[in-house]
Order: C-alpha cells, then sequence, then structure tokens
C-alpha cells in the first residue's frame, strides 16, 4: 500500500510528476516513458504514482488541461476579433493547426496517433468535459447559428467537420511538405465557406 503524503508532499511530488511528465513525453514520447521514469526524479516508489495519477495518460491529459485557460483565451480572441463568422472560423482553424503544431504536447500527439488514442482511451467524463472548455467554439456557433449565419446542422456534426480539418496536420508527411501549407490553406477556405451562409 502507498505511503500517506502529506498535503505539501502531495503539492510538490504532483508538480514533480508534472514537470518530469512535461518533459520525457514531449521528448521521447508517452509509450517509452515509464513509471520509474516518472516516479524516480521525485523520490516515490512506482506504486506511488497512481496515488497522484490514475495513469501516464491521466498525467498528459493533466499537462493538456493546465494549458486550457491559455488556449481558450487566445482561441477567444481570435474568435471576437473576426470582422464576420467565416473569418472567424478561418481564424480559428488556423489558429488551432498552429497550436497544434507548435505546443509540444499536442505536436506530440498528432505526430504519434497511437499516443493520442490512448491518451483519448483512458479520458472519463469528467475529464472530457473539461477538455471542452478548452474550445470557446460551441457558444460562437450557437451565437452564429441564432443571427442565421451558419448552415442547417446541428451543433455535433458542426464541431465534427472543424474537428476533421484539425486532423489534417496527422497526415502532413502523406500530403508531402511542399503540397501541405497549400491543401491546409484550401481545406480550411471551403470549410469555412461551406459552413456559414455570408
Amino acid at each position: 500500500m502507498p505511503p500517506a503524503f502529506t498535503a505539501g508532499e502531495r503539492a510538490r511530488i504532483t508538480e514533480g510528476l508534472l514537470e518530469t511528465g512535461y518533459r520525457l513525453f514531449t521528448t521521447q514520447g508517452l509509450r517509452k516513458t515509464a513509471l520509474d521514469d516518472l516516479a524516480a526524479p521525485v523520490g516515490i516508489a512506482k506504486s506511488s504514482f497512481y496515488a497522484f495519477f490514475a495513469s501516464k495518460e491521466a498525467l498528459y491529459l493533466e499537462l493538456m488541461l493546465r494549458q486550457a485557460p491559455r488556449l481558450h483565451s487566445r482561441l477567444s480572441a481570435v474568435l471576437e476579433q473576426a470582422e464576420d463568422t467565416r473569418a472567424a472560423l478561418r481564424g480559428f482553424l488556423r489558429a488551432t493547426v498552429q497550436i497544434l503544431e507548435d505546443d509540444p504536447l499536442y505536436h506530440r500527439l498528432i505526430t504519434h496517433p497511437e499516443e493520442m488514442r490512448a491518451v483519448a482511451g483512458r479520458v472519463g467524463p469528467a475529464d472530457a468535459a473539461r477538455a471542452r472548455e478548452v474550445l470557446p467554439l460551441p457558444e460562437f456557433l450557437a451565437a452564429a447559428r441564432a443571427k442565421g449565419q451558419l448552415v442547417d446542422a446541428g451543433t455535433d456534426e458542426l464541431l465534427g467537420v472543424l474537428q476533421a480539418v484539425l486532423l489534417l496536420p496527422m497526415h502532413r508527411d502523406d500530403i508531402g511538405e511542399d503540397r501541405y501549407p497549400g491543401v491546409l490553406d484550401r481545406l480550411i477556405d471551403i470549410v469555412a465557406t461551406g459552413l456559414t451562409t455570408e
């Protein structure tokens, strides 16, 4: 049975696990990171890891969710500053793709789909609700729909179409480095135009 930890120890160890996890997940990935690799630097036994996180995937998800407020602010600003709904969708998709390409945690997942599936497979209902809060899109879509600026489609369908665009970075190598920027721009324009009535 793992030892009991004081509140101070729990806080220190949790932060240490998050720091170690970030470093290891972004350099060697989820699959190659063993529990010993995470536990040893913070001075706990491998079995004690579970007193802090249910799994390596849960630690990865927590790292992503801790970035949620910053990402939400960035994407909200893109949506709010656009001149119309179509421009807002274009800006949102471009900004989100940029996050996926620039942020080490998200980039790792899109370049290693098996790790994305592993993290997604461990997401419980509460974590899924927290993850949805990263994207300010549902509120934006509801407001645009109320103004008659979106095609007649359900929110889930609209979100699914937008999410499909965000899968493109996973296929960058398949598309080819030379063609990828043009394909991405064209796809974003087609989707933004196809979803709006302006």
